[in-house]
């Protein structure tokens, strides 16, 4: 197929993003289907961990969100690194303290609206269908649902070290925003 005739084929515009989008939605659902199939084929999946330390937003009255490992898989060609897929929820008024993650990241709202803040940058709102992007070591201020009745949800995807986890690592409030 000639480039010009490929070129004809994709669409421009508002169109062009929905195209795009709808090919995240469909590569993000694939690894999903992958990762729950490599779970599920997966000899040791408690090896995965996602936090360390306390839950303070527990202690705070909120309810905490919960992260659901899908999967970690190695990758061949980048030694020592791995994509670790995972649903994070949040129950209504659900709340994430101050973290930040030993890899990047990138987070896909599945469902509701929720509230997020990196250091340096304003306070963000996403909804069902958004994403962003946390480079290595980015401090995230904070994250929650924005709804006290309504349950969110999101997909995130990490690519960190091999060995899994953990992938959040809590910081005290008086942390000044910057990586240590």
């Amino acid at each position: 197929m000639s480039s010009q005739i490929l070129h004809d084929k994709i669409p421009h515009g508002l169109a062009k993003r929905r195209y795009v989008l709808a090919l995240a939605v469909v590569a993000a659902a694939g690894a999903v289907s992958a990762g729950l199939y490599m779970t599920a084929l997966s000899s040791r999946p408690d090896a995965m961990h996602m936090t360390e330390g306390s839950t303070p937003a527990a202690a705070s009255g909120r309810p905490v969100t919960e992260i659901k490992p899908i999967s970690c898989t190695p990758l061949p060609d980048i030694p020592g690194k791995a994509v670790t897929v995972a649903i994070v929820d949040f129950p209504p008024d659900a709340y994430t303290p101050r973290h930040h993650h030993p890899g990047n990241v990138t987070a896909f709202v599945l469902k509701g609206t929720l509230k997020s803040q990196l250091a340096g940058e304003p306070p963000m709102t996403y909804t069902q269908g958004q994403s962003w992007f946390e480079p290595k070591g980015a401090i995230h201020l904070f994250a929650e649902n924005a709804s006290k009745t309504e349950p969110a949800s999101l997909l995130a995807m990490f690519v960190a070290d091999e060995n899994c986890g953990p992938l959040t690592v809590l910081l005290p409030d008086d942390h000044d925003g910057h990586s240590r």
